[in-house]
């Protein structure tokens, strides 16, 4: 079982930058996909981003696609989500997720298949 705590959250204005960072501890961080999901306020939960557990693909929504960028260190079990051209449209809180995988090149981009969850880090982008 993978437990994961998020950070780097905070309030930006549009057009900034912020890197989150997800922390893995517990199971065997590099047998899991990974991804970003981000819940708006008054809105359902939405994918973000995914990474497999080897890094070698990735996966994002169109809405993010160009301005974030998915990473991860096995060695470190870290995830990290690169945000930048920040809109205030992306103002949620954003959880890292996780899914145990055989395939080192699996994606798993739908919000219900994901396992394990951190507890999320808020993210406010002014206009």
């Amino acid at each position: 079982q993978v437990h994961l705590v998020e950070s780097g959250g905070g309030l930006v204005q549009a057009g900034d930058s912020l890197r989150l960072s997800c922390a893995a501890s517990g199971g065997t961080f590099s047998s899991y996909a990974m991804g970003w999901i981000r819940r708006a306020p008054g809105k359902e939960r939405e994918f973000v981003a995914a990474i497999s557990w080897s890094g070698r693909t990735t996966y994002y929504a169109g809405s993010v696609k160009g301005r974030f960028t998915i990473s991860r260190d096995n060695a470190k079990k870290m995830v990290y989500l690169q945000m930048n051209s920040l809109k205030p449209e992306d103002t949620a809180v954003y959880y890292c997720a996780g899914d145990f995988t055989r395939s080192p090149i699996a994606l798993v981009t739908t919000v219900h298949e994901y396992d394990y969850w951190g507890q999320g880090t808020q993210v406010t982008v002014s206009s």
